[in-house]
């Protein structure tokens, strides 16, 4: 039996709709948990501006999730949200910093698209496998088919999801320990940091 299922996010749209690739994600999430918490990733993306509320307030999307589960039956009161980050690195640090070494997992599910899963994979392994306090956890990842993507809009995020994992691994390859990850995620990385965002200082959409 798992802890924790942890769902990485994959976008939102207007209304809190969201994409026909991230519905598959949770379904099966709902279908693994087993009275596991179910933990939905993500507040949005930096590259474009998130969704509004008919009160102006932005549409997170572990919000919109969330909403998603419950209305297919989930206990609200089983859900971990996890509205901190803004891409797949940012999904690994913030679920394991907020909620698994809290909770003391040690055994959880990722459950991700096909495209998307060796990044998911990668990432997780290495941020959650950094020493930190509160012991290991054990991880398990399954993938769901990549639904609402034609063969050119499937080949074309594969190919970004390879050039972001060979970045992934030097990355990784320089940073050993969750306090050299805190000093690198929010002194380097273009979304986290305290410096403005300007076109000077870009986010480049490979990487993270």
């Amino acid at each position: 039996m798992f802890d924790a299922v942890l769902i990485p996010g994959g976008g939102v749209r207007e209304g809190g709709e969201l994409p026909p690739w991230v519905k598959p994600r949770l379904d099966r999430a709902i279908q693994r948990a087993a009275g596991a918490w179910l933990v939905p990733l993500s507040a949005g993306t930096p590259h474009r501006p998130p969704p509004l509320d008919p009160r102006g307030f932005p549409i997170l999307e572990a919000r919109a999730e969330a909403a998603y589960l419950i209305a297919r039956g989930a206990d609200p009161r089983r859900i971990l949200v996890e509205e901190a980050s803004y891409d797949t690195i940012g999904n690994t640090y913030f679920s394991r910093v907020i909620h698994a070494i809290p909770r003391g997992f040690r055994r959880a599910l990722v459950i991700t698209s096909e495209f998307h899963m060796p990044r998911t994979e990668a990432a997780f392994r290495w941020i959650w496998g950094l020493p930190a306090p509160g012991g290991e956890c054990a991880l398990e990842f399954e993938s769901v088919p990549d639904e609402g993507m034609d063969g050119t809009m499937r080949a074309n995020r594969r190919e970004r999801e390879r050039a972001s994992l060979a970045t992934l691994h030097s990355l990784s390859a320089g940073i050993r320990t969750l306090h050299e990850f805190h000093e690198w995620l929010f002194t380097v990385h273009g979304v986290y940091r305290a410096e403005p965002r300007t076109p000077s200082v870009g986010i480049d959409p490979r990487i993270y």
